[in-house]
């Protein structure tokens, strides 16, 4: 989830509002506890989908 965030673009400095070089270094622990926080609330049913997505094509083959 934490890379997810990052491809999203979530703790990117942004043009208006920079903290430098200390928020650009301590931006990929604030990814990481949202991510954290995300898995704890539940995930984001990924993993279901997977199972689903695994699921029928087994069923699909018999």
């Amino acid at each position: 989830l934490a890379e997810m965030l990052s491809s999203a673009g979530l703790g990117e400095t942004s043009e208006s509002f920079g903290g430098g070089a200390g928020e650009d270094q301590f931006s990929s622990f604030l990814r990481m506890e949202q991510a954290r926080a995300m898995v704890d609330a539940g995930g984001i049913g990924l993993v279901e989908a997977f199972f689903n997505a695994l699921k029928e094509r087994t069923d699909v083959s018999k």
